[in-house]
């Protein structure tokens, strides 16, 4: 291939299957990178270790900016996604299932088995892959690193490198750019750089990485958490007070006025990751009616489990009589119960119609979650809650969602179920988000359907599964639970029939004005408006 611009716009044409000479010499980089890794992985010891982070990380960050200046700068601006079904890694080929392998296994041994990348314990130093990363965590908390410090290193290098690959990719939309910024911004400060600075200032204070929110950020409430930031006086008892406003006042004003892309799309490490390293996956998401059907059972199913779970976890550590504290066992189930109550109701009283058949199924998981909540209740003893061991409880949440669905699965699966498998199925706190965006958002997706030509891009590109064109054609507004407003759909849409908006409550949903060919006097419906 030319290294001149290429004017072509042919998705037939086999540049789109080749990479040029230094490309190539990207890729290279890049692996030196990871291989350097890989050797400190089996134990290979390196005479200066920061000197070989540095060179491994910057190779990496070096061999992923040179090959996307070379794939996106020497094209026209526009939409990009030419050949994404031709290339092995992202149409579920040789290399897509390898690195999905790959990745699934590096989620397992962090999760469950950090020994085997070099986590020392009760005192002992750090050996393998966790110790190459030892002097960069001396330098910005004083402590050497653990698997978690590697993790989010790691992930945080993934989101800033892939994160300046999506804005090459998607320069023609500033939409695109600024919150990709965001997300960049938001990794680096609030999940890597700002809690590791907490700890110096304070290291009897938690881990918190304060743009995650309850139920995605369920460890805040768990009894040690809980005792941490109560013993650093006001500085803890301002970021539990934080934590709880975030979850009860700021989460509902903001999806209100924006929908769930302020968190989805903006802020959250998830999302974030999901964008960006995972761009390259967004196409695999299926858009089936059968993978839509099982989507709804399954996230919700979760978010019941999270409300169950957290509720539990809190149980444990409260005790039967106010002597000690007010908040006691019976108090605090009230509490939930006639919280959930009152959001049922509301939900019912002011919302029925809208849900549709959907609220029967509300019913039906609000009913498991109460009844689940007295069972509890009634049959708990100190040590057990559902017949089992209140310590085993507390970390059924941490460890089948939090690291199985969300690491495991999440992520590891990119390459064959898509970039959002997490956002889709599993994260409750979409599913939070969802339900909020779905009743009282202003935000909406509009389509002009008299310019669309069913050229399918705006599903292709839909991460969250969503048949985008089917909305596109009857020119219906796309009010989805589902939908993170990533705006891509508007990005790659050659006719620009669809638009992110926010306005009034009122007309938001018009699932029967089509307005194709002639069906409609345009003057009239002008005129009524």
């Amino acid at each position: 291939m030319s290294n001149k611009l290429n004017h072509s716009m042919s998705l037939a044409t086999p540049d789109a299957l080749n990479i040029t000479t230094k490309q190539k010499i990207a890729l290279g980089l890049g692996l030196i990178g990871l291989f350097i890794l890989t050797l400190a992985l089996f134990n290979t010891s390196f005479p200066n270790k920061g000197l070989f982070l540095t060179f491994a990380l910057g190779l990496i960050v070096i061999g992923t900016i040179f090959y996307s200046r070379e794939a996106y700068l020497n094209k026209l601006e526009g939409i990009k996604n030419d050949g994404v079904w031709f290339k092995s890694i992202s149409s579920r080929g040789f290399w897509g299932w390898s690195v999905g392998i790959i990745l699934t296994a590096f989620y397992i041994v962090l999760y469950f088995y950090p020994q085997y990348l070099g986590l020392g314990k009760d005192g002992v130093a750090n050996t393998g892959l966790i110790s190459l990363f030892d002097p960069l965590s001396q330098l910005l908390s004083g402590r050497n690193a653990s698997q978690w410090f590697v993790y989010g290193t790691l992930y945080t290098i993934a989101i800033l490198a892939f994160g300046y690959k999506f804005i090459l990719k998607y320069r023609h939309n500033r939409y695109q750019q600024i919150r990709t910024v965001s997300v960049m911004f938001f990794q680096l400060g609030f999940a890597f750089l700002i809690p590791e600075f907490m700890y110096i200032m304070n290291n009897d204070l938690p881990y918190y990485d304060l743009k995650s929110i309850w139920p995605l950020n369920y460890y805040i409430f768990d009894e040690w958490s809980v005792k941490a930031f109560l013993s650093n006086g006001n500085a803890g008892l301002a970021l539990i007070l934080f934590g709880v406003l975030s979850i009860f006042v700021i989460t509902p004003i903001l999806t209100y006025k924006y929908g769930k892309r302020w968190y989805c799309s903006w802020v959250c490490g998830c999302g974030g990751l999901a964008e960006t390293a995972g761009d390259s996956f967004r196409h695999l998401s299926s858009k089936k009616l059968s993978a839509w059907k099982l989507e709804r059972w399954i996230i919700h199913l979760v978010l019941v489990f999270s409300v169950v779970m957290t509720t539990a976890m809190i149980y444990t550590y409260l005790g039967y009589k106010s002597n000690d504290f007010w908040l006691t066992r019976g108090v605090f189930i009230s509490l939930v119960i006639g919280f959930l109550t009152i959001i049922f109701a509301g939900v019912m009283i002011f919302k029925r119609n809208e849900l549709g058949r959907d609220a029967k199924y509300g019913a039906i998981g609000f009913f498991l979650v109460i009844t689940l909540l007295l069972i509890m209740h009634f049959t708990g003893t100190t040590d057990q809650l559902f017949y089992i061991k209140s310590g085993n409880l507390r970390s059924a949440y941490g460890i089948y969602i939090g690291s199985i669905f969300s690491g495991v699965i999440g992520t590891g699966f990119y390459p064959i179920l898509g970039s959002r498998a997490w956002c889709r199925f599993g994260c409750p706190m979409a599913a939070v988000l969802g339900f909020q965006q779905r009743l009282f958002s202003k935000f909406r997706i509009t389509t002009n359907g008299g310019q669309c030509i069913s050229c399918g891009n705006c599903s292709n590109s839909c991460e969250m599964g969503i048949d985008v064109r089917h909305y596109a054609q009857k020119g219906e507004n796309i009010v989805r639970s589902s939908c993170v407003g990533c705006g891509i759909c508007a990005a790659v849409c050659p006719r620009g029939v669809l638009k992110l908006e926010n306005d009034s409550m009122k007309g938001r949903i018009n699932p029967n004005e089509i307005l194709l060919g002639n069906d409609v006097d345009l003057r009239k419906l002008v005129n009524e408006n």
